[in-house]
C-alpha cells in the first residue's frame, strides 16, 4: 500500500510538472508587447531634426552665395574703366555704363545711367508724372511699352525688352542724347507685372532697376475716370480723336461734361479689386530698391517729385507738362447717380472717398 501510494505521489508530481511546464510553454510563445506609435513618433522626430539642420545649412549657404555674388560685382564695376571711385558701394549695383548697339556713346560713353520703372495702374496719374520727369535734360521715360501684349506674352519676351531698353538700343520721342543718364518706362500693373513678378523682381535686383511706384489715394475718382476715358475711347468727342489726355482747357472742359452713371452693386467690389492689386504690387515688391508716390501729394505739392529726382540720384530741375486736368470739381459734379453711390459707400472702409479725401 505505501508502493501504491508512493506510485500515486510520483504520478502527481509528474502531472504537476507537466502542467507546470505546458503554462511555461504557454507563456514563452505569447508575442512580447510593442509600442510601434511610439517608435514612429520618434522616427519623425528624428527626421524633421534632420531636415532642420539641413534647411539651416541651405540658408547659410546661400546667404553667403548671395553676398559672394554682391561682392563680385561691385569688384567687377570697380575693375571697369569708367568707374568713379567716389560712388558708394550701396550704390554700385545702380550704377550702370550701358554700350548700346545701334549708336556710339562717344565722349558720353562713361556718363552714369540709372534703369528704372514707373509702376502704376491706369488712370492714376502716370502720363502726366512722366511727361514731367521726361522734361528734365537727362531723363528718358519711354511710356507704356508693354502695352503691346506681344512683348508680355511670357517672361522670355519681357526680359528681351528690358535689355534693349537699358542697353539704350530703345528708340521713342522721349528719347534724349547720348548722355542720358536714367532711362526706363512706365509699367502698368495689368501688363504682365503681377502674372510674371517673381521673375521681374529677380530681374530688377540682378539689373540694379529701380521701382517708383505711383498708385492713387481715392480709388473712387480713379474709377470715375476710367469710365470717362473708356466713354471718349468709344465717342471720340474731340473733333472724332479719343485722346487719353489733354492739352488745353477747352478739350478738358469737353470730357468733363461726361458724367457716368455707376453700378452701385458692383462698386464696392470694383474698389477692392483696385485697393487689392495695389497692395500686393507693393508686397511683391518690397524687397526691390524702390520710391512710393500717390497722385494726389504730387498734385498739392510738385516738390514731391524732387524726391524722385533724389531716388535716382539725378540734380534738381524745374520740371514742367503740357498736360491739363480734365475732372477739377467736386466728386460728386461728376457722377450722374451720386445719391446711389453714396448709400453704397456710406458706412463702408470707402466712405471717406465721398468727400474728394483719401484712406490712408
Amino acid at each position: 500500500m505505501e508502493e501504491a501510494g508512493k506510485g500515486r505521489e510520483r504520478v502527481v508530481e509528474v502531472e504537476d510538472l507537466s502542467a507546470t511546464t505546458k503554462d511555461a510553454a504557454v507563456v514563452s510563445t505569447k508575442p512580447a508587447k510593442r509600442h510601434p506609435l511610439v517608435l514612429w513618433i520618434a522616427i519623425l522626430g528624428l527626421i524633421m531634426l534632420v531636415g532642420m539642420y539641413i534647411f539651416s545649412l541651405s540658408l547659410k549657404q546661400n546667404g553667403m552665395l548671395f553676398g559672394l555674388l554682391q561682392t563680385n560685382m561691385i569688384e567687377k564695376e570697380r575693375e571697369k574703366p569708367c568707374h568713379d571711385p567716389r560712388i558708394p558701394d550701396t550704390e554700385i549695383p545702380y550704377v550702370h555704363y550701358p554700350t548700346p548697339n545701334t549708336y556710339d556713346r562717344e565722349e558720353c560713353a562713361c556718363t552714369e545711367v540709372r534703369f528704372f520703372a514707373i509702376l502704376s495702374m491706369q488712370r492714376s496719374g502716370s502720363g502726366w508724372v512722366e511727361t514731367l520727369l521726361n522734361s528734365h535734360p537727362n531723363i528718358s521715360s519711354n511710356g507704356e511699352i508693354f502695352s503691346v501684349k506681344p512683348r508680355r506674352s511670357n517672361i522670355t519676351e519681357i526680359t528681351k525688352t528690358l535689355d534693349k531698353l537699358y542697353n539704350l538700343d530703345w528708340y521713342s520721342s522721349a528719347a534724349k542724347n547720348e548722355c542720358t543718364a536714367a532711362v526706363g518706362l512706365k509699367w502698368m500693373l495689368n501688363q504682365g507685372l503681377m502674372k510674371h513678378h517673381q521673375e521681374i523682381v529677380k530681374y530688377f535686383n540682378q539689373r540694379g532697376v529701380s521701382a517708383i511706384f505711383l498708385l492713387r489715394r481715392n480709388l473712387l475718382q480713379r474709377y470715375v475716370s476710367i469710365l470717362a476715358n473708356a466713354h471718349d475711347s468709344a465717342m471720340k468727342q474731340l473733333n472724332g480723336t479719343h485722346k487719353a489726355h489733354v492739352h488745353s482747357k477747352q478739350e478738358a472742359e469737353i470730357l468733363a461734361q461726361y458724367k457716368p452713371t455707376i453700378d452701385k452693386k458692383t462698386l464696392i467690389t470694383e474698389l477692392k479689386r483696385s485697393d487689392k492689386l495695389a497692395a500686393d504690387a507693393l508686397m511683391n515688391f518690397k524687397n526691390t530698391r524702390h520710391i512710393v508716390l500717390y497722385y494726389e501729394d504730387v498734385v498739392k505739392n510738385r516738390t514731391k517729385l524732387m524726391d524722385v529726382l533724389d531716388f535716382l540720384r539725378l540734380p534738381k530741375r524745374k520740371l514742367s507738362s503740357r498736360h491739363v486736368k480734365i475732372h477739377t470739381k467736386r466728386l460728386r459734379d461728376h457722377i450722374d447717380n451720386w445719391a446711389d453711390v453714396s448709400n453704397a459707400l456710406t458706412g463702408t472702409r470707402f466712405e471717406s472717398f465721398l468727400n474728394g479725401r483719401s484712406r490712408r
